[in-house]
């Protein structure tokens, strides 16, 4: 269990958290839509949740 938290979840939860970061920060360099840097914000603060409390979850595991 603790192999799959911190192998692949862990990997899986910061990548997707870049990559939505990385694509607000695109769209902000292209001059896009405002509405859509609003979304990518809120949708990489939800996945920054969702990795802090997997990895949160991973330390306990390993811990026990």
């Amino acid at each position: 269990m603790d192999t799959l938290l911190s192998k692949i979840l862990i990997p899986i939860a910061l990548g997707a958290v870049a990559l939505v970061l990385l694509m607000g920060l695109v769209n902000m360099m292209r001059g896009g839509p405002a509405n859509r840097s609003q979304r990518l914000m809120r949708l990489r603060v939800l996945l920054q949740f969702v990795a802090i409390c997997i990895t949160m979850f991973a330390l306990w595991v390993m811990g026990r």
